[in-house]
């Protein structure tokens, strides 16, 4: 068996234990050699800078420092960035892959909790859930037997905006569903949305034509509000509008202002800012329903990520590519 690399944790260290919990952690050390109660949060303390000198594989999470010039000079044996959850946008510098390191990332993993979440709200607000809850608690009765017009998922239309891992996972856990879904995805041809079974609609006709809309879009400049007033405005009465996206990719000052005259409605897991000020008006919108950025990887999800990880550090061990590299030349428009 190949000799096992050196290997760091570089992430809050309070997220190891979840992400690497004992039967995860020891499969990961059965790959490489790594120090579980060492984990870089600064990459200039002297202990932590001592084993970077030696370190081949970093194993990153939330919360890792940025990977400067100046700490890959201190990493000079290092070959593989394995990250234990999705973007790496925040802590990567384009040094990284200048230097021919390897980047490898969990996001597949980290989209399925997402998409689960996505396909739970579209079922829930398909029957107007959140409403009638409000309408039940407020009566404490029900009139008994009636049909109520106007809800259900039979041919409900959901339009999903972004094809990243994330939307083409939901497109999938909808497929057994009598739903009738659409695409928008300015980088997605008509060929790619046939393999993918969804019609490719523009924005704007997605918009005009669905009852539920979800974003699931990645966060670049170009997002910045890519549903905003004039968007927001062609959607018909009686949708709802999902993001467990960015918050930055809707207008939250124009979603108030739509939501105020409930036409729309809106489940939101993320918003711009995160967290929201005390004083929104989101929190006391009947027709805002808010969760505390849940949709990701939470709880016992995130082993998930520690397993990707193990995944990818065995295919290193073994001489394999890696599965889940992540290229530069596309990171701008990914997550």
């Amino acid at each position: 068996m190949p000799e096992r690399p050196q290997a760091l944790f570089a992430m809050t260290a309070q997220n190891v234990p979840y992400i690497f919990p004992p039967e995860v952690l020891a499969r990961l050390r059965e790959c490489v050699e790594i120090d579980p109660t060492l984990v870089a949060h600064d990459f200039t303390d002297p202990r932590v800078r001592e084993t970077l000198a030696r370190t081949e594989v970093l194993v990153t999470g939330w919360g890792c420092p940025v990977l400067e010039p100046t700490v890959l000079d201190a990493a000079p044996r290092l070959r593989a960035v394995l990250h234990a959850a999705g973007s790496v946008k925040g802590f990567t510098t384009p040094e990284v892959w200048r230097r021919g390191i390897l980047v490898s990332s969990a996001a597949a993993a980290n989209a399925l909790p997402v998409a689960e979440y996505a396909l739970a709200m579209i079922l829930l607000a398909g029957k107007d859930v959140f409403a009638f809850r409000d309408l039940l608690r407020s009566r404490r009765a029900f009139p008994y037997g009636d049909i109520v017009p106007g809800i259900g998922n039979f041919h409900r239309r959901v339009g999903i905006v972004g094809a990243s891992r994330i939307g083409r996972r939901l497109i999938e856990l909808l497929r057994p569903h009598d739903l009738s879904v659409s695409l928008a995805d300015p980088y997605v041809d008509q060929a790619e949305a046939a393999r993918l079974g969804v019609p490719l609609l523009p924005l704007d006709e997605l918009l005009r034509t669905s009852d539920i809309v979800t974003v699931h879009a990645p966060e670049t400049p170009e997002t910045r509000h890519l549903v905003g007033a004039r968007e927001l405005a062609l959607m018909p009465d009686g949708a709802v509008l999902i993001n467990t996206a960015r918050g930055s990719l809707v207008d939250h000052d124009a979603l108030v202002g739509e939501l105020r005259t409930g036409r729309l409605s809106a489940v939101l897991d993320v918003t711009d800012p995160e967290p929201l000020p005390a004083d929104s008006p989101l929190f006391d919108l009947p027709n805002a329903f808010l969760t505390p950025h849940l949709a990701g990887s939470q709880g016992n999800e995130v082993a998930r990520l520690g397993i990707t990880v193990v995944e990818e550090a065995r295919r290193l061990l073994r001489g394999d590519g890696l599965r889940y590299t992540i290229d530069h030349s596309v990171l701008e428009r990914a997550a």
